[in-house]
């Protein structure tokens, strides 16, 4: 994903029972992103969502 870097700020797609919600890259991998949730019920938690779930580049 063009634009896509360490410490971006990204919108997930909602999945699950889990709301769209902005998230903080740390790492980016060929099929995913390391980092923490910054809004909604996982904010403050670890995740490695798939590059699939996230929907836009908030903040490059």
């Amino acid at each position: 994903m063009q634009g896509l870097t360490e410490g971006s700020i990204v919108l997930l797609h909602a999945f699950d029972d889990i709301p769209e919600h902005l998230f903080r890259v740390h790492e980016v991998f060929d099929d995913c992103v390391s980092g923490y949730s910054l809004t909604g019920p996982l904010a403050g938690e670890y995740g490695e969502p798939s590059l699939e779930l996230i929907k836009a580049i908030i903040k490059p």
